[in-house]
């Protein structure tokens, strides 16, 4: 089709978050009719999202930005079976116990990008739950089943996948499918939703939504994906070597959630600073084409904005003043992360290797050997050069250590 006319289409296109749509011609119709209702639904299965999920929020945000009213499903419901997609064995189960307390701890981050409220384009949460937890499985069988056939079902990825590989798939996790389609045709009964978004991976099940409703409600439903992610080097957005990058700063403090932005590879600028920053396109080009060193002011920005986003303005302040004190000045900050160590370990000597595994910064006994044999391990910016190196009190500087990894990661430790 020609470009969209509807402002939120437009903004998807140019900013790189389309990947598919059902009937892209007839989505732009509607949304140029008036407010539409969109939702993306969020699984409970751990405490907090990290940045593998920031794309959708963001998609989330725009929608709502561009004069429409978002959903936040959270699957209250759906977390007890576990979405196969892109997973080669069953989640783990979780507890009633546990699905509560993840839903708890995911729901205090979409007031940071959605405004929620009672008016026409304000954002809603709702849990599924509420509807899948009263369904009677044999009158769900006999008004849904049979609009699902095996055979459609089998060519989807998250079922071909596990089987390709010869990889059990049960048959609580094939409902899973099922359930979020119904979920959807839901959500256009109660409030005439009429567009589910999400990765690129939930395309089968979000077409089924679209197929559901238009059979059982005679609804105009519509499908929008995005890319799924990956760095330019191959690496999956939201995971580090360390692990997680949450959105929830009792997860991931704020001064580390913005150095894994400020750590960005030369080549993602651009396309993260399009995605994740509401920066206007023109400025996002002028800083894209810096070269050299100049590019580290753009990821800069781009850290915090992002930052600024998810953390709130003072948090994202705080981490850039502390990392212009710590790679600048080369001077302590109290605003790096701190860990602590007990004062009698410390008085009789740590080997260096050991404080690297106690201070977080590697997993194994083994790795902080290779970091230190390597020369990426120091103590107060003076570099380690024996791996069984006693650390001790008298290294203390203003009662401090200051330990780095590599070139960009630092941890205070603190005797107590």
């Amino acid at each position: 089709m020609t470009s969209p006319r509807s402002e939120f289409l437009q903004v998807v296109a140019e900013r790189g978050f389309m990947h598919q749509c059902t009937d892209l011609e007839a989505l732009d119709k509607r949304l140029g009719e008036g407010p539409a209702v969109a939702y993306i639904g969020f699984d409970a299965t751990a405490q907090s999202l990290h940045v593998g999920s920031l794309m959708q929020i963001m998609l989330l945000r725009w929608w709502q930005k561009t004069g429409n009213k978002p959903i936040v499903l959270m699957g209250g419901g759906t977390t007890r079976i576990g979405d196969p997609t892109g997973k080669d064995e069953a989640r783990k189960m979780l507890s009633d116990e546990d699905i509560a307390r993840n839903m708890a701890g995911i729901q205090t981050v979409f007031a940071k990008y959605l405004s929620f409220g009672d008016g026409p384009t304000d954002s809603m949460m709702v849990n599924n739950a509420d509807w899948l937890d009263q369904l009677n499985y044999i009158s769900f069988l006999r008004d849904y089943g049979r609009h699902f056939t095996i055979n459609r079902m089998m060519t989807f990825d998250s079922v071909k996948l596990r089987l390709e590989r010869e990889q059990p798939l049960t048959f609580l996790e094939f409902n899973y499918m099922i359930l979020q389609a119904y979920d959807f045709a839901e959500l256009w009964a109660r409030n005439k939703c009429v567009l589910q978004m999400g990765g690129s991976d939930q395309w089968g099940n979000i077409v089924n939504g679209v197929e559901l409703g238009r059979r059982v409600h005679g609804a105009e439903l519509f499908g929008l994906t995005s890319p799924l992610l990956t760095t330019s080097s191959g690496a999956k957005m939201g995971k580090t070597a360390n692990g997680a990058v949450w959105l929830n700063a009792d997860m991931l403090s704020p001064w580390d959630f913005w150095q894994y932005w400020r750590n960005t590879e030369d080549a993602d600028v651009g396309r993260f600073l399009k995605l994740y920053t509401e920066l206007p396109l023109a400025e996002i080009a002028k800083l894209e084409a810096l070269q050299g060193a100049a590019i580290n002011e753009a990821k800069k920005i781009l850290a915090g904005e992002v930052t600024r986003l998810a953390h709130g303005e003072a948090a994202a302040a705080e981490a850039a003043e502390t990392a212009r004190k710590t790679f600048e000045e080369g001077a302590l900050s109290a605003n790096l992360p701190t860990v602590s160590v007990a004062a009698g370990d410390l008085a009789a000597g740590i080997t260096a290797f050991a404080l690297f595994v106690q201070a977080g910064l590697v997993t194994s006994n083994g790795e902080a050997r290779r970091l230190i044999q390597q020369g990426g391990g120091r103590l107060n910016d003076q570099p380690i050069k024996d791996p069984a190196q006693p650390i001790s009190s008298a290294d203390l500087k203003d009662g401090v250590l200051k330990l780095t990894a590599g070139k960009k990661r630092h941890v205070l430790v603190r005797p107590e």
